[in-house]
């Protein structure tokens, strides 16, 4: 698929703000007159709309998502208790109508901002943050867990990340030294595999996901991924968003194996492989953020940061 067929695929799933309106009419008449306004959103498999001053509304862009809705309903629940920070609230469970096709959901809206790579006010604290919510998720034993969106092995991903290496062969704009991003990737696979039993996970800290008040993290959004696996998926930030101060003390409170450092750091390198040729012409964000760990990655196993 062309970089155009993308962008027109993206902007051709995106509902408009009068669907919003009647979902919530039809569905909500109590919010039927709280303004709706979409908010920008570097997400891509949800659609977010502000209702009023205190709700969020999300629809899934396209039938993937809306698995996430429903399991967003089923666990959120379960698992706000148990965890040290906000997560998002289900108020209201929409379901199919006006013409809209999968179920969608009107939460609680959590204020604070996305922290931004290279810009972090307190990277230190925060990583503490991070590693006391990743090590709060690991704690949590609650039965019939799901399996983790990316909770399986690291071998999983080799045949999409090497032809995402591929790929980037061919954007020579884009910079990345191939070679070493295949030696790291080829270390991760090297890993031993976690021998213990899975564990519960968020599996999608991106910066997006993640809200701060005053430099500390205050909620984690986005619960669409979560479920049990490897516990590598959620060193994302180690490299995603931390620089390397941080990043050390993120895994020390963790305490991190090097196996599992392996293994995470792979993950999170394939993770941005993938993205970087996808979205570079239609996702700004992510794509910022997909060269932003590829120099972190190289940069540490380099020995520059």
């Amino acid at each position: 698929m062309s970089a155009e067929q993308r962008q027109q695929t993206h902007h051709s799933r995106q509902p408009v703000d009068d669907l919003v309106r009647r979902l919530i009419a039809g569905q909500f008449p109590r919010w039927a007159g709280l303004a709706v306004k979409r908010f920008p959103s570097g997400g891509t498999v949800n659609a977010v709309y502000r209702l009023g001053d205190g709700m969020v509304v999300r629809l899934p862009l396209g039938a993937g998502g809306a698995g996430d809705i429903l399991l967003e309903r089923e666990w959120l629940p379960r698992l706000a208790h148990r965890l040290p920070v906000a997560v998002p609230e289900v108020l209201g469970a929409g379901e199919p109508a006006e013409g809209y096709p999968w179920p969608w959901s009107v939460y609680r809206w959590l204020p604070g901002a996305n922290p931004e790579e290279g810009a972090l006010r307190d990277p230190v604290p925060l990583a503490g943050d991070l590693a006391g919510f990743v090590a709060a998720m690991r704690s949590v034993t609650l039965p019939g867990a799901p399996t983790a969106h990316r909770g399986g092995p690291v071998a999983a991903l080799d045949a999409a990340t090497r032809a995402a290496i591929e790929e980037l062969r061919g954007i020579p704009e884009e910079g990345v030294d191939c070679d070493a991003v295949t030696a790291v990737w080829e270390d991760a696979l090297r890993a031993p595999e976690e021998d213990g039993p899975p564990v519960w996970l968020h599996a999608d800290l991106m910066p997006g996901n993640l809200l701060v008040d005053g430099g500390r993290l205050s909620a984690v959004i986005d619960f669409g991924c979560t479920g049990t696996g490897d516990p590598a998926c959620d060193l994302f930030p180690a490299w995603n968003l931390l620089p390397a101060d941080a990043r050390k003390v993120f895994r020390e409170a963790l305490d991190v194996d090097d196996a599992t450092l392996r293994r995470g750091r792979g993950r999170t390198l394939s993770q941005a492989l993938i993205a970087l040729p996808y979205y570079r012409h239609t996702n700004p964000a992510m794509a910022h953020n997909a060269r932003h760990v590829i120099r972190a990655v190289l940069g540490e196993v380099l020995g520059e940061g």
